[in-house]
């Protein structure tokens, strides 16, 4: 995610406990490879840094089992995908989570995963709307969108966008926090957005070429992954409780679950609202996949069915703060989590539209910025 995750839960943690009692766990501190022991009772598996299961799950699934789990950290879902393809003539370990719809088309065309005969009979029909879920299995979800910080747009000075070209105005000069396309996931999948909502306005003389230029004139400010925009530069979020907080965007790009995260933490307060503008979100899909080259593959299998079994994925939205991808789950209504969350009216378009053009679209991207 990249994705809204545990960082909450730890700024709660490192509040109330020693820090050690937050960043104990099966957790690998670096990328490095690791020479695996075909056979062995450790389960590894490659997934980005803030992918966040209890310490009791991990027990549970342990006790289960009898298998070890080993996390293999990068720091973002495209960590995870150049680590994978860095290593995909001996993979190191058995299991990949993390890398969502927006580089899955990637993933498929490195031949990075295998056939999976997991079923996915009670996935909803949405988690499996860009993958069948044959080669990587989907176990959360959600949609992104910008962020606002209501203290800043107060509906007198700064009222509520109607229109992404709002944000290159001048209210928001240098207040608009995004991800890289090329690293982070949730700002892959906010360009992948802006492709079809200015495609489908009624301006037929400008694209989304156009506002990205615009913005980088408006001083956007760019990140290399969701952490540093949120924590580092959002001021309606938790940052102002993070080292190096600088707190200099009212918007960022995030999920539009994210206030109901800071309420649910915040019993039932938050200061910062979703933007529900009809096709500027994209539903993110996070995938399981086990990789080609793989040596203990039914260690792998059970831990993608006990990842989306019902007692484990249905705590998806306190756990990794998602949505879970099985039907008849949605977010809780505790401390106004779902009433602070927005369903949006996400951008529609085919996982091969976004491998026919991803590459075209960040070279636009960056050439824009």
């Amino acid at each position: 995610m990249r994705k809204i995750c545990s960082a909450v839960f730890l700024i709660l943690c490192m509040l109330s406990t020693p820090l050690s009692g937050c960043i104990e766990g099966p957790w690998k501190s670096e990328m490095h490879r690791i020479e695996k022991n075909s056979g062995d009772d450790t389960l590894r598996i490659l997934t980005y840094d803030i992918m966040a299961l209890s310490d009791e799950m991990i027990s549970a699934f342990t006790n289960q089992t009898g298998i070890s789990v080993e996390f293999i950290r990068a720091n973002d879902a495209g960590g995870v995908l150049e680590t994978a393809i860095l290593n995909k003539d001996r993979p190191q370990y058995d299991l990949i989570i993390g890398i969502d719809n927006s580089f899955l088309g990637d993933a498929l065309a490195f031949s990075l995963f295998q056939a999976n005969d997991v079923n996915v009979e009670n996935i909803s029909l949405k988690a499996l709307s860009s993958h069948d879920g044959s080669y990587a299995v989907p176990y959360d979800m959600g949609s992104i969108c910008i962020n606002y910080d209501t203290s800043y747009v107060d509906g007198e000075n700064v009222t509520v966008p109607m229109s992404l070209w709002n944000f290159t105005e001048t209210e928001w000069k240098g207040k608009v926090a995004v991800q890289n396309p090329r690293t982070s996931s949730p700002g892959r999948s906010f360009l992948i957005a802006t492709t079809q909502y200015f495609a489908e306005d009624t301006d037929e003389n400008t694209d989304y070429t156009d506002w990205w230029a615009a913005m980088s004139a408006n001083d956007v400010i760019v990140s290399s992954g969701w952490t540093e925009a949120y924590e580092t530069h959002y001021s309606g979020g938790y940052g102002p409780w993070m080292d190096g907080y600088i707190g200099d965007a009212q918007a960022v790009v995030s999920y539009c679950h994210s206030p109901g995260v800071e309420a649910w933490y915040g019993e039932n307060w938050t200061q910062s609202a979703a933007l529900n503008l009809a096709g500027a979100s994209f539903l993110q899909i996070e995938y399981a996949a086990i990789p080609n080259g793989a040596e203990d593959i039914s260690q792998a299998k059970s831990f993608i069915e006990y990842l989306i079994s019902p007692e484990v994925n249905s705590q998806m939205p306190t756990q990794n703060f998602m949505y879970s991808v099985l039907d008849g789950y949605d977010l809780p209504e505790e401390n106004g989590y779902r009433h602070h969350s927005v369903s949006p009216i996400d951008t529609q378009i085919s996982s091969e539209n976004i491998e026919a053009h991803i590459d075209e679209w960040l070279n636009n991207w960056d050439a824009a910025i």
